[in-house]
């Protein structure tokens, strides 16, 4: 049993109790100090923590900021993929910063959230750069604590997660379904606790899913999160290479498959 003598942070959360601070008041003032008109993103969102794809994207003239985004913090790019339109956010790295601007998503008309995140190898599946669908992640961040009690893990809608099955079979490059390890922390990943994590069947590290899926469930909105492994956390050389584009090009394909069987599941 876990004490708030033992980890502060789980004190005094009331878990079922709306907060005070909301990203539909955060988002109307910040559209009246930057004189805005209320405007709604796309429909799928796509959350780009390395910021790999929007420069590449923008950098070729296909993505294109949007206006009328009145977030504080981030700029949403809009472009077309395979005739499906999406809104993309660089650089939301980490557990509070994707978690504060997928509130702001979804209170701005997004129906459904992808977060496409670099991850560090765990289990020696395949030499990176491959794709894992995160089915659950284990919660060695803070942000899921805010929103779900205390458990090892938090996990993706089980209804969307099934919705996925067969959506990659057509992609070049693989796309495996698994555990990844949420930290905080990447440069405490210590040798005891990465042999911790593959021996839970762990499969790569990564800094967001378990506070995206802790948000999904506790705001049931829907949420998927992809790990693009990318390397060995620099243990050998030449690590860190994503493929074409920077990746650009497999996970957009990734993005694109995941998205519209995911929004045919939410019709």
């Amino acid at each position: 049993m876990h004490s708030a003598k033992d980890a502060p942070i789980l004190a005094d959360k009331h878990h079922r109790a709306p907060s005070a601070f909301t990203p539909e008041n955060l988002l109307r003032e910040a559209r009246r100090q930057k004189g805005l008109a209320a405007s709604a993103v796309p429909a799928v969102c796509v959350l780009d923590p390395d910021g790999d794809m929007v420069r590449h994207l923008r950098s070729v003239g296909r993505a294109h900021r949007d206006p009328a985004w009145a977030c504080y913090h981030t700029d949403l790019h809009r472009l077309t993929e395979a005739d499906l339109e999406l809104g993309l956010i660089g650089c939301a790295v980490g557990a509070p910063f994707a978690v504060l601007i997928a509130e702001q998503l979804f209170a701005s008309g997004c129906r459904l959230l992808i977060s496409m995140t670099s991850a560090g190898r765990i289990a020696e599946l395949r030499p990176p750069p491959y794709f894992i669908l995160i089915d659950k992640a284990l919660r060695d961040e803070g942000t899921s604590y805010h929103y779900a009690p205390p458990a090892e893990f938090s996990k993706a809608a089980d209804g969307l997660l099934e919705a996925m099955a067969g959506a990659f079979e057509e992609l070049r490059i693989p796309v495996e379904c698994g555990p990844t390890w949420t930290t905080d922390a990447p440069f405490r990943e210590t040798p005891e606790a990465i042999a911790a994590m593959k021996a839970k069947g762990l499969l790569a590290v990564e800094m967001e899913a378990a506070a995206l899926y802790a948000f999904s469930t506790a705001r049931r909105q829907p949420v998927l999160c992809f790990a693009h492994v990318t390397n060995q956390m620099a243990l050998v050389e030449g690590d860190f290479e994503k493929g074409e584009a920077n990746g650009t090009v497999d996970a957009l394909a990734v993005i694109v498959a995941a998205a519209r069987a995911g929004l045919a599941h939410l019709r």
